[in-house]
C-alpha cells in the first residue's frame, strides 16, 4: 500500500502556494506509506531556465558539509550556483549535467545525483513523510505542479534509491501505486537495448519502459497505450513533465485514486481525505479515474 499525490496549479497567482497546498496532501498519505517518500516539483519555465541545468544531489549524511563542495565546484565550474539544505542540494549550472556529475563522483563517490533537467527539482529519502516535509521545507516550494509518493515497501528494499518518484531522462518523473508481475522481463528487454537500471524496484522498470518508448519517438500517450499492452499487474501511475501532469490506471483499476478539478487547480490523491483541506474543494468536480483512460493537464 502506497500513497500518490499530485497538484497542478492552473491559476498563476496561486503558484507561490504550491508547496503550502501540497504538503498536507503528502503528509496525510504517510498513513498509506510511512517507510519513505518523495516529491518532484516543476518550476515555471523561464528564459533563464532554458539556458541552465538543475542538478539535484542527495547525501546520506544529513549534516553534509556543503561548503567545501561549493568551494571546489566553483573553482572548476565557476558559473555554478548551489542551494543546499540538510542532505539535499540543487546545483544550477550552464555545464552539461554529465560533466558536473563526473566531477561530483570524483569529489565524493557517496553523493547521488537524483535528477537533471531545466525545471524539475526532486526530493526523496527514507523516513515518515512528515519528517521529510519538515527537513526539506516543502511548504516553501513554488511551482506549476508537483508529483509525490509515500511508500510502504512490499517488493524491494527501503532506501532513498528505491523511493519514488523515479526519473528517466531530463525533467520526467513517475510514481506508482501497485505491483507489476513482469518487471523482470521488462528489465531484460530494456537492458538488451542498452538501458541501465539503478534498483530492482518494479516502478523503475515502468519508468524506463516509457523512457524507451519516448526515446523511440512515441508521444507519452502512445507510450502509455503501449504500456497497457505490455505492463502486467495493478497500477495507478502519475507522471510529471515540464508542461504536463498525466495519470492512468490499469484495466482493473484496483488501486484507488480520486481527482478534484477546479478552475484554480487539479488535485490528485489516493484518497479523498488528502484533498479535503484544499481551497473551495466543496465546489470541485470530484471523480474517480476510469480504467485505461489517459488523463492529462497542460500548462496554459
Amino acid at each position: 500500500m502506497c500513497g500518490i499525490v499530485g497538484l497542478f496549479i492552473k491559476n498563476k497567482t496561486m503558484r507561490d502556494q504550491l508547496g503550502a497546498l501540497a504538503t498536507p496532501m503528502f503528509v496525510c498519505m504517510g498513513d498509506r506509506g510511512p517507510d519513505s517518500g518523495g516529491l518532484a516539483v516543476f518550476n515555471e519555465p523561464t528564459p533563464e531556465s532554458a539556458q541552465r541545468w538543475r542538478i539535484n544531489v542527495f547525501a546520506r549524511n544529513r549534516e553534509y558539509p556543503w561548503e567545501p563542495l561549493i568551494h571546489g565546484l566553483r573553482q572548476t565550474h565557476p558559473a555554478t550556483d548551489i542551494v543546499a539544505s540538510s542532505n539535499h542540494a540543487i546545483l544550477m549550472t550552464d555545464q552539461a549535467p554529465e560533466i558536473v556529475a563526473r566531477w561530483l563522483g570524483e569529489y565524493d563517490p557517496m553523493l547521488i545525483v537524483l535528477s537533471t533537467g531545466r525545471v524539475m527539482d526532486l526530493y526523496k529519502d527514507t523516513g515518515h513523510p512528515r519528517e521529510l516535509a519538515e527537513r526539506y521545507h516543502f511548504t516553501d516550494l513554488r511551482g506549476t505542479h508537483c508529483v509525490g509518493h509515500t511508500r510502504m515497501a512490499t517488493e524491494s528494499a527501503v532506501t532513498p534509491a528505491h523511493s519514488h518518484p523515479f526519473v528517466a531522462g531530463n525533467d520526467f518523473c513517475l510514481v506508482h501505486n501497485g505491483s507489476l508481475s513482469n518487471h523482470n522481463s521488462l528489465r531484460r528487454l530494456l537492458e538488451r537495448r542498452g538501458i541501465q537500471f539503478e534498483t530492482d524496484n518494479d516502478t523503475e522498470a515502468v519508468c524506463r519502459f516509457l523512457q524507451w518508448r519516448m526515446r523511440e519517438g512515441d508521444t507519452i500517450e502512445e507510450s502509455l497505450a503501449r504500456g497497457f499492452e505490455e505492463l502486467d499487474g495493478f497500477y495507478t501511475l502519475l507522471m510529471g513533465t515540464p508542461e504536463r501532469l498525466v495519470l492512468v490506471r490499469d484495466a482493473f483499476a484496483c488501486k484507488p485514486g480520486i481527482i478534484a478539478d477546479t478552475p484554480d487547480y487539479v488535485a490528485i490523491g489516493s484518497e479523498f481525505r488528502t484533498l479535503a483541506h484544499l481551497p473551495r474543494i466543496h465546489e470541485a468536480n470530484l471523480f474517480e479515474p476510469v480504467p485505461e483512460k489517459i488523463y492529462s493537464w497542460t500548462i496554459a
